[in-house]
């Protein structure tokens, strides 16, 4: 599955056809020192001082997996990968694949579309100040749909930022999109709690995001474990993680790749090696082989992707999850692509990389179009769709906008619920209580309090029942 020629360019360097799995040394025959070795080791001995700094052989550099060319043309060695899907049949379950056909090619594609449609509305609702924040995927539609493509619906996600897609994907309903990042009372995510776009569902096996960095790492390779431990979802599900390049410098990717590695556990690691951890170019977070030569120091099956190339992502990514639910081991998977958007509606990245780099990429590899181009050379897409899916996808998110805009917030004492099971702790009452006694005092008198409380189902008065 992973055997590739990748085509060069700045960010992707030449790359050669490599091997199923992690390249490997033959290992040298050293006169006299047969049978010689270290404990607790399988390493060889030899007699010749040799530093090393490279995963594969000669110092060359890891190679990057692509399907497509940058004019949507497959290579004239590369299969077009298929979709795994399992079947339950009189004799037990059975593994079954297909090759993409146009209806699920054209599935893709509008779900690539559909994530820069809602950026679109979404950055621009925040900086009318309608929403507190945003997060775009710009740039990074193919890694991410891609990727969602080549889990199971299934499968247990652990997301970062930018993985809006992967529940979209899996039916996430624009509304409930809307509704999270507005935090009004249909947010089921997390009650207006949560900053936006960090989203959470249990009905599509997708964790809540938490905004501190990495932590899913560790916690994905816990999940995995679990998975592995479960008799009915053992060898059927995976964990799938996601994060940046930025995340991999926390100590928690290390813990996590190192747990999972160790357990072991079904989990699939994809970095989003998208070039900037907000601010910080990749050329300054390390100084090795990006973030697929860590893989290998973990034992850990690793390959390098184009992130640009939906079905070179998809590919690797089913081959990762396959590997990771038959063996029962963590995989990873680094995603290369490029960061389009600036990192969040805090962040201007004009002020640290040039605007005209930005532009040059939006046209020499752009996710989006390249995709496209391949939907026309076999027929299956032209102008009139293209028109047709931006006009529908514009119409139906300004519909789900509309919607969630109007829709208050829960009651304000939704604020001290669902927090801990059971009977709700000491500390918390006390501030329910201390809250309750500042509406009283402030609620109708204050303009700020007043305008902020009118945005409440029942205007806190849920809260003020409760003051003696």
């Amino acid at each position: 599955m992973f055997r590739r020629i990748a085509v060069s360019s700045s960010r992707f360097p030449l790359a050669y056809s490599c091997s199923r799995g992690l390249a490997t040394a033959t290992t040298p025959q050293v006169s006299g020192l047969s049978g010689s070795r270290l404990p607790n080791s399988q390493s060889y001995i030899t007699p010749k001082l040799h530093f090393f700094n490279s995963v594969t052989p000669d110092g060359q550099q890891i190679p990057t997996y692509r399907v497509l060319d940058g004019l949507g043309k497959p290579f004239e060695d590369a299969t077009v990968p298929e979709v795994r899907f399992r079947l339950i049949g009189l004799d037990g379950l059975l593994k079954t694949s297909m090759q993409i056909d146009e209806a699920y090619a054209r599935k893709i594609y509008e779900h690539m579309q559909l994530l820069p449609a809602l950026d679109n509305v979404l950055y621009n609702v925040q900086r009318q100040g309608k929403i507190s924040f945003y997060m775009t995927a710009y740039g990074e539609e193919a890694t991410i749909i891609g990727a969602a493509a080549g889990l199971k619906n299934d499968d247990e996600v652990l997301g970062q930022y930018r993985e809006m897609g992967v529940l979209l994907w899996r039916g996430f309903t624009l509304d409930n999109v809307m509704n999270q990042c507005f935090g009004n009372e249909e947010d089921f995510c997390g009650k207006g709690r949560q900053m936006p776009v960090h989203f959470g569902s249990i009905d599509h096996h997708f964790h809540t995001i938490s905004s501190t960095l990495a932590t899913q790492i560790p916690h994905a390779a816990g999940v995995g474990f679990a998975l592995r431990r479960d008799p009915n979802r053992r060898g059927k599900s995976v964990a799938a993680c996601f994060f940046g390049e930025g995340a991999a410098s926390e100590g928690d990717f290390h813990a996590g790749l190192l747990l999972a590695s160790t357990i072991p556990s079904p989990t699939v690691y994809i970095a989003r090696n998208n070039g900037f951890a907000i601010s910080t170019p990749s050329s300054e977070q390390y100084h090795g082989d990006g973030i697929a030569s860590r893989g290998p120091g973990y034992g850990i099956d690793t390959v390098r992707v184009d992130g640009n190339d939906v079905l070179a992502v998809l590919a690797a990514v089913s081959e990762a999850r396959q590997r990771a639910a038959e063996q029962g081991r963590a995989v990873l998977v680094e995603c290369m692509s490029y960061r389009v958007g600036h990192h969040s509606t805090s962040d201007d990245s004009f002020a640290y990389r040039a605007r005209a780099e930005v532009e040059d990429w939006k046209k020499v590899d752009n996710p989006i179009v390249r995709f496209r181009l391949y939907l026309e050379s076999k027929g299956w897409w032209d102008s009139t769709a293209e028109e047709e899916l931006k006009t529908r996808l514009k119409a139906d998110v300004m519909k789900a906008f509309k919607r969630a805009e109007s829709l208050p917030r829960a009651e304000l004492s939704e604020l001290f619920t669902d927090v801990y099971g059971g009977e709700m702790p000491w500390n918390l009452k006390e501030q329910k209580a201390e809250l309750a006694s500042l509406l009283k005092k402030y609620g109708n008198t204050w303009g700020p309090w007043k305008s902020e409380l009118a945005r409440f189902r029942n205007k806190g008065e849920d809260l003020l029942k409760e003051v003696k």
